[in-house]
């Protein structure tokens, strides 16, 4: 808003010094016609020092000087207000324009270069160079004054032409004549009150931008400690969950493995006395079981996926798992594996593969099964996979290391677990399936 009131007193001070031009201009072309029309030259030229030579060139002179004028206004604040090598340039021509204009009119009106001083101030930010333009202005100024410069030239001069006129015209030719250029002068006074303000207002809001700058500059230095101190919080949160992860595929891993050898171990003792062949089958079996158990362990720690699972799809590696666990603990286990060509991620392969060992391992160990019941099945939007053995189950369930990393898992994957001991042990297990990820 000061802007726009800086920018129209501007605009009306260019205006009235153009009235004043053209004022001095036609006066003194309108003055030298009337004097040649009534036959009284001589006696006027009885009375002056001087007169223009060609009056009717001050006129056309004087215009396109002003038209310059307001061609370097248009330069410098519409088209290229951004150009500061333009603002330069139309400056020095407007200094130019306006000393080749006081020429024209002999003189005779010269506050024009207030014009000049405006634009300066205005737009000349750099202190060096306003305080070069100022000074230039100034000089220039003083030695323009009619009263100076007529001491030594033959000048004419606007008065001589309004004493031409009777005594009640003459105070109006010298009204307006006076009164342009002190409305002229007084413009310029509040032009440069106006931009006072303006950079008076600008160094305020400066100085409060600093200040919110700085407040913002320690709130951030503030956040940025916090942001270290989280940064430290999630390595160690992230850590954290990497060792928990680490522990279940191990767990998982290691545990299926040594629960097979434990059942195949405890048959070997059982039939060793009455049947060494059939003993040293079962043992070749638990061997070939182990070795794989410790390829798989290896395979977790270093890539955190089942070995199956690289080798074979979800439902051969299943089918591999539960040969194992049936070739060396002789429960009766059954696989049903309906998913309509759905295709999983890896994490989603490797929770089901997971869960399912977990589920088969815990059965044998702990619930004594010999018959365990494996379905996975998709109902609309999700998988289901359903666990049931014919175990001792357990009255008040109590989760251990392997329920809770099966729990874990799932809770990852969006998805939910119910654990149910009351006849024999039940785990249901339902996660959504993810967009996108089907066959058909």
């Amino acid at each position: 808003m000061q802007m726009r009131r800086i920018q129209f007193i501007k605009y009306v001070m260019f205006i009235i010094n153009v009235v004043a031009v053209l004022f001095v201009a036609v006066f003194i072309h309108q003055t030298t016609g009337k004097i040649c029309d009534y036959f009284i030259a001589r006696e006027f030229l009885d009375t002056v020092r001087s007169i223009p030579a060609k009056p009717d060139m001050i006129i056309l002179v004087a215009s396109v000087l002003l038209g310059t004028l307001l061609v370097s206004l248009l330069l410098r604040d519409v088209i290229y207000e951004d150009r500061l090598l333009i603002r330069y340039v139309s400056l020095i021509v407007d200094f130019v324009v306006c000393i080749a204009t006081i020429y024209v009119l002999d003189f005779n009106y010269n506050a024009i270069l207030f014009w000049l001083f405006a634009n300066m101030v205005f737009y000349i930010r750099r202190e060096k160079s306003r305080l070069l333009f100022i000074i230039l202005a100034i000089v220039s100024y003083v030695f323009t004054d009619y009263g100076l410069i007529s001491i030594n030239l033959n000048l004419y001069s606007i008065n001589d032409y309004i004493g031409y006129y009777d005594a009640s015209t003459q105070q109006y030719l010298f009204g307006i004549y006076n009164l342009l250029s002190s409305v002229n002068i007084i413009i310029f006074i509040i032009f440069c009150i106006y931009v006072i303000q303006e950079q008076r207002g600008t160094i305020e809001e400066v100085n409060t931008l600093y200040a919110k700058l700085s407040s913002t500059n320690e709130e951030l230095q503030n956040a940025n400690e916090e942001l270290k101190q989280y940064a430290v919080m999630k390595e160690k949160m992230g850590e954290t969950k990497e060792r928990n992860r680490l522990a279940r595929e191990i767990h998982d891993t290691l545990g299926h493995t040594l629960t097979g050898i434990l059942a195949g171990v405890d048959a070997c003792i059982a039939i060793i006395d009455r049947a060494p062949d059939q003993t040293k089958k079962q043992l070749e079996v638990v061997a070939q079981v182990t070795r794989k158990g410790i390829r798989e362990v290896r395979q977790s720690v270093h890539e955190l996926r089942p070995d199956a699972l690289k080798q074979h799809s979800l439902k051969a590696s299943i089918d591999e798992m539960i040969e194992d666990t049936r070739s060396v603990t002789g429960a009766k286990i059954t696989f049903d594996l309906n998913t309509q060509n759905l295709n999983f991620d890896e994490d989603e392969e490797k929770t089901i593969f997971r869960v399912v060992q977990e589920s088969v391992t815990n059965s044998i160990r702990h619930g004594k099964a010999s018959e365990i019941n494996i379905i996975v099945r998709r109902e609309y939007m999700n998988i289901r996979i359903t666990i049931k053995d014919n175990g001792i189950g357990c009255k008040e369930f109590i989760k251990g290391f392997g329920t809770t990393h099966i729990q874990e898992r799932i809770e990852l994957l969006q998805g939910r677990v119910i654990f149910d001991g009351t006849d024999g042990f039940l785990t249901e297990v339902v996660m959504p399936i993810r967009w996108g990820k089907s066959d058909d």
